[in-house]
């Protein structure tokens, strides 16, 4: 007898308005807005457009985690560590900052023959760390589309069970027998998928029990759960967060349209420590603040490299 799917309800939606940031970036802030803050343990989850003359120009970061997944297009990175590279269309760079990071990110507009590239388009998520991992050595996990499992319905499940027309690329975390390779820091869990349906199609996601749930809509319409509400484009819907459930905790996503749709399911570790944000430092008191911010302009604790140190890849745009 298979155990019962319970699917999470809406419980908030916020629309995610276009906005400028960085230096001509035009982007959809989904988390970290005036309408949606302090959601543990996500910090920020933009949908962004870098334009030609834009970009992300050399700076600091301590205490969290950022997790950059591009849609279209390419992004160069290059850090004070001397790592450099570059991530394109369905690839992902899953950097754990730690104690203390400096880098830059720039749109690559040409190819190495000087032929136009797309404008790059991407998601930008940051996760909060545990109290236990905010000093921790910086880590990168870098992966190309293809390294990331990409689920289909299984014919061997039950068609009531495993839904129809949709495929789900699994960026972290597990889904219908699939498993993504990213790993994190002990108490920092988070599950990244990447949902299409069909028009029509339908899916039951399972979910770790207890941990913090976001849907964003890249495009097309959905339903949630048994509810006929329907939801759209650059919909941002937080999600029940259960702490017992008779069945298997999840959520069932349906595309109720003859257009097909696309989701972004994000659902993260919830943490208890004190959140203490000043832009790229997030720390759990102000004093940490103060000496992160204090340990970047001297060169110390993490940041020895800083105060001699500039990018190639944005040279002529400081």
């Amino acid at each position: 007898m298979s155990v019962p799917q319970v699917s999470r309800r809406v419980v908030q939606k916020v629309f995610a308005a276009e906005q400028s940031d960085g230096v001509g970036v035009r982007l959809r802030r989904a988390i970290g807005n005036r309408q949606l803050r302090n959601l543990t343990p996500f910090l920020m989850l933009d949908h962004f457009t870098i334009t030609p003359g834009s970009g992300f120009a050399d700076h600091p970061h301590r205490g969290q985690t950022t997790v950059t997944y591009m849609f279209d297009g390419f992004v160069e990175h290059e850090d004070f560590a001397g790592h450099r590279g570059v991530i394109g269309p369905g690839d992902i760079q899953w950097m754990c900052v730690g104690r203390g990071m400096v880098h830059a990110e720039m749109p690559k507009h040409k190819d190495d023959n000087g032929n136009p590239l797309p404008n790059p388009v991407g998601m930008q998520l940051w996760l909060d760390l545990p109290k236990s991992a905010k000093y921790v050595e910086p880590s990168y996990q870098e992966l190309r589309s293809a390294e990331m499992p990409h689920q289909h319905p299984r014919d061997t499940e039950p068609a009531e069970t495993e839904g129809k027309g949709w495929e789900i690329k699994i960026i972290a975390g597990r889904s219908h027998g699939g498993e993504s390779p990213v790993k994190w820091p002990q108490g920092a869990g988070c599950w990244f998928m990447d949902i299409k349906l069909d028009p029509q199609g339908w899916v039951f996601q399972e979910l770790p029990n207890g941990w913090n749930t976001i849907l964003y809509l890249v495009g097309g319409t959905v339903t949630v759960g048994d509810k006929d509400a329907e939801y759209n484009q650059y919909d941002t819907l937080v999600l029940t967060t259960p702490s017992d459930v008779n069945g298997q905790d999840g959520v069932r996503i349906t595309n109720p349209t003859d257009k097909p749709a696309r989701v972004i399911l994000i659902s993260g570790e919830p943490m208890k420590d004190r959140v203490v944000q000043y832009g790229p430092f997030v720390l759990n008191s102000e004093e940490e603040v103060y000496k992160a911010i204090e340990d970047y302009q001297l060169g110390k604790n993490g940041f020895e490299r800083a105060p001699h140190w500039q990018s190639e890849i944005a040279k002529g745009f400081r």
